[in-house]
């Protein structure tokens, strides 16, 4: 029989590339999932630390059935990992988010010593090396010893289940073929069971097979209604393995967007990483069914597990609660010319161990791989195979990939997958929020054909920072706010997106990052990277998303309020919300998520929204000055350069947009020599538009004003006041 052996505990850890030759029990005791970048992989900079670190434990000889084997589990090594079990360099292996299992079998003694050296350090084969995210390493997923007897299905060959299972299903008939494989070492013929039905059957050449139709099929349709069903496979030897699966049709349609079960079902959701504050990477199931639990509460119905193979726990989850799920690897960013081998075996590895999975229903190729240069022949090539291999290994999903902004729409790259996506940040990182919308318009009209979706999409917010008047670039919940609204709003509008995710529902770690007051840190989630603050922006999601009554009031972290009329915002899933002042009803509103009311203000007041049975309250105090503590204080800070009275109608002012002013002969020249002048001076965006006439486009729906902004303390407030008294004397 097969028997698993709990390995977590009794290991002691060094940042060493040394292998002992005896247990060193000076080391430091660690207990698995343990990463060593769980602090400074937050908090970035010069203390984050890339390297080799080494674990090791001793362990007994397990009992085995004459013929036997044991195999040592890996859930996730970081980055690479190498296998020593006395002495003895077994294995070698080069991704940190999937399952590989070594059989250790022949190295045994009466006692033995396991050492794994981990390395999560740079080089040019193995992905990740450059991406927004912190390449944690350790030994962060738990880790077994796996006896079998003789005759056993497959362990090792890309971290397999051993089983693999595919429904086909037929609407019109309501019911499914259940193909179900597995591979084996030994002979001896494999009874399956599906669904009260029993077949046994010989292998062939160690591969077994076979086919099960289930009448009145219970589908698995999605949140509503998660159905699963088992197979189970047994051999004589005793060793057994099971599996579950549901049964599912998916479509994709130009038009319509993601169908499932033969009706359309739009995919609205968010994105997540696996970190979690003063943890890491290194989760237990107590952590993923948090997670969950946030993701069931906004009332997601999709999310897009990035930028890698995450936990098979969380797969799991998503399986049970019938989230549809985008799975991809991390190709990311940066193309290396010797990672290809690298890509090709984590894909083998991702969809080989996630493809009984019902949740799943695509496989990601890259993310945002041109963002550090153009898609050249080497590029497509690795996209050619990877796109053949997934083909190869899964006839029933499609492929897909996120494309950074930049990214040409008529890329040759873009045909390569059979959907599409982009990542888009449109009024956070440069741009005005209607160019999000601007973008698919245009994108839809001229690929009428083509599958596209919205996979990222964001705003960093630190809660601390509150504003009256939030703008891009303030790090404010309350811009945070402002910006979902718009895009939510965009979503709704175009029901042609195959699927739109949130990036991202979390605050995730990044090493490389010190802004908006925090180090190392992506700020962009809905929810605090320890999981204890829902910002404002969640609820806007649960009001559109969740069935679950409620009503929440936004700026609850905006206490001290400098204006006479302050407005409050309220998101809630009911029709109507009720405000009150102090006990007071100071207004009743009827809308669609968002309730926003105007309200004055000259003390200390406690504001009550009532909506359907649920209310929400907050405080608000009335000052005399603005409360600097609200503000995101940087050099060059963001500076409100103009009032209304500044601007003449029939005038070109920094207000217009790029397209418009360089169409314009005279206003054209002086906005022509202020790019050049400032490109000159610094490799700002005004450089690095040459090359990319998406970008260009893109920039020609801008403001002038949006672009100095995003140009900071290049250009001063004389500077542009004086520029744009030069641009008001000039008539449209």
């Amino acid at each position: 029989m097969r028997k698993r052996i709990d390995f977590t505990g009794g290991w002691r850890f060094a940042e060493t590339t040394d292998v002992p030759i005896e247990f060193p029990a000076s080391w430091e005791a660690v207990t698995l999932p343990h990463t060593w970048n769980a602090v400074d992989g937050q908090d970035g900079g010069n203390d984050y630390w890339r390297g080799t670190a080494m674990y090791c434990k001793t362990f007994p000889c397990p009992e085995l059935e004459p013929g036997g084997r044991a195999v040592l589990e890996f859930l996730g090594a970081a980055m690479t990992a190498d296998v020593y079990v006395n002495g003895q360099h077994l294995t070698h292996h080069e991704g940190g988010y999937s399952t590989f299992r070594v059989d250790i079998t022949d190295a045994l003694q009466g006692e033995n010593l396991l050492c794994v050296a981990v390395d999560n350090g740079e080089n040019d084969r193995v992905y990740p090396q450059k991406a927004d995210f912190t390449f944690y390493g350790g030994l962060y997923r738990a880790v077994d010893l796996i006896t079998v007897p003789a005759v056993h299905f497959e362990l090792c060959k890309d971290g397999t289940p051993g089983i693999k299972v595919t429904p086909v299903v037929d609407l019109k008939k309501q019911s499914a073929s259940v193909t179900v494989e597995t591979w084996q070492n030994g002979e001896g013929a494999v009874t399956f069971t599906v669904a009260g039905q029993s077949q046994t059957v010989a292998p062939t050449d160690g591969h077994a097979q076979a086919v099960f139709t289930i009448e009145d099929v219970h589908l698995w349709d999605g949140i509503g209604d998660p159905y699963l069903y088992t197979a189970s496979a047994e051999l004589n030897s005793g060793d057994e393995i099971s599996t579950r699966f549901g049964c599912r049709a998916i479509g994709f349609d130009p038009e319509q967007g993601f169908l499932l079960n033969g009706r359309v079902y739009p995919l609205r959701g968010i994105s997540r990483h696996q970190d979690r504050a003063g943890l890491g990477n290194a989760l237990t199931m107590k952590e993923h069914r948090e997670d969950m639990e946030i993701i069931r509460e906004i009332g997601a119905n999709t999310v897009r597990l990035a930028h890698y193979q995450h936990a098979q726990e969380f797969y799991d989850l998503c399986d049970e609660y019938g989230l549809i799920v985008w799975a991809e690897i991390p190709y990311i960013t940066q193309h290396m010319p010797n990672g290809r081998e690298n890509t090709l075996s984590q894909m083998r590895e991702l969809v080989t161990q996630c493809y009984n999975h019902p949740s799943i229903v695509c496989w990601g190729l890259s993310n945002e791989i041109t963002a550090s240069g153009p898609a050249d022949e080497d590029v497509m090539e690795n996209h050619r195979l990877l796109n053949d291999l997934c083909h190869k290994l899964d006839a029933t999903r499609p492929t897909t990939m996120a494309h950074v902004f930049m990214l040409e729409t008529d890329s040759p790259l873009i045909d390569i997958a059979d959907i599409g996506s982009y990542n888009l940040y449109f009024g956070w990182y440069l741009g005005e929020l209607a160019q999000n919308d601007s973008f698919f318009d245009e994108y839809h009209a001229k690929f009428p054909d083509r599958v596209i979706g919205f996979s990222e999409y964001g705003a960093d917010a630190n809660p601390a920072f509150q504003s009256a008047a939030p703008e891009r670039g303030d790090y404010s919940e309350s811009y945070q706010c402002v910006y979902h609204e718009h895009i939510l709003n965009c979503i709704e509008q175009r029901p042609y997106l195959w699927a739109t995710h949130v990036w991202n529902l979390f605050d995730f770690a990044a090493d490389g990052r010190d802004e908006g007051g925090k180090h190392g840190v992506n700020q962009k989630g809905l929810v605090t990277m320890d999981r204890k603050l829902k910002k404002d922006a969640f609820y806007l999601y649960k009001a559109a998303w969740s069935r679950e009554p409620f009503v929440h009031i936004c700026g609850r972290r905006y206490i001290n309020r400098a204006e006479a009329v302050t407005e409050v915002r309220a998101y809630s899933n009911q029709p109507e919300v009720e405000l009150y002042l102090d006990g007071t009803l100071v207004g009743q509103k009827a809308s669609s998520c968002i309730f926003i009311f105007q309200v004055p203000i000259t003390g200390e007041h406690t504001v009550r929204a009532v909506s359907g049975g649920c209310e929400d309250c907050i405080t608000v105090k009335k000052t005399e000055k603005a409360d600097p503590a609200y503000q995101f204080a940087q050099e060059g800070g963001i500076v409100n350069w103009f009032d209304k009275d500044d601007f003449k109608e029939g005038y070109f002012s920094i207000k217009d947009t790029m397209g418009a002013l360089l169409a314009h002969p005279e206003a054209g020249k002086i906005v022509g020599a202020l790019m050049a002048k400032a490109s000159a001076s610094r490799g700002d965006v005004a450089k690095s538009t040459s090359g990319h006439a998406n970008l260009q486009r893109m920039m020609a729906g801008m403001s002038l004003q949006s672009l100095l902004k995003q140009a900071g303390d290049a250009v001063s407030p004389e500077q542009i006041k004086a520029l744009n008294a030069v641009l008001q004397s000039i008539r449209k």
